[in-house]
């Protein structure tokens, strides 16, 4: 059976787009990324035809990237309490209150 290229989705910006190609790639999925300086066109075509599209090499990936791609962009959000008292929530690993860092677990 042939395997032939199959858009994945759009990405809002080329580092994004690059980000999950080389993603899905370290899983051993052949992705590229497609229209990444199709940017400066805004304005003479459509801004939704002018941002970077992943594309998968095979398309018998298409629902293995699809769930990889659904983890990376939901990833859980780590929540800790810092001795201070304050709540920090997101990727933060440095308190804004008082400058500590979180502790290492």
């Amino acid at each position: 059976m042939q395997t032939r290229m199959k858009r994945l989705t759009q990405a809002p910006n080329a580092a994004i787009a690059t980000l999950w190609a080389d993603t899905l790639r370290e899983a051993g999925i052949e992705a590229s990324v497609e229209r990444q300086f199709l940017g400066g066109a805004a304005g003479f075509l459509p801004p939704s035809e002018c941002l970077p599209e992943l594309w998968l090499r095979d398309d018998q990936q298409f629902d293995r990237a699809k769930e990889l791609l659904d983890a990376l962009q939901n990833l859980p959000q780590q929540h800790w309490r810092c001795s201070c008292g304050e709540l920090i929530e997101g990727g933060f690993e440095q308190c804004w209150s008082c400058g500590k860092f979180m502790p290492v677990r």
